[in-house]
């Protein structure tokens, strides 16, 4: 338990943040399942129009500290390389 005063701020600082990285974590997680069902219902055109809506979500989740820049760009690689296979069949 925090018993400075230094240490009961960062606590509190440290709760909201975490709240606020949660929060963030989950809408990108939202935006990366609309493009798994779309891909999942076979839909390229809905699948790519997700795709491109994703990826600025899910890089600035990069900027703000929620995921690491290669685990951001690895997500997209893979999901990008899964609509093109959607869109040639």
């Amino acid at each position: 338990m925090a018993n400075t005063l230094q240490s009961k701020k960062r606590a509190r600082q440290t709760e909201r943040v975490t709240a606020i990285n949660k929060a963030r974590r989950s809408r990108i997680r939202t935006f990366l399942r609309k493009v798994e069902e779309a891909i999942a219902g076979g839909n390229a055109e809905a699948a790519a129009e997700a795709l491109k809506v994703a990826q600025p979500e899910l890089m600035r989740g990069v900027t703000k500290g929620v995921y690491h820049k290669n685990t951001a760009s690895r997500k997209i690689s893979r999901l990008a390389s899964r609509v093109k296979a959607l869109s040639k069949a």
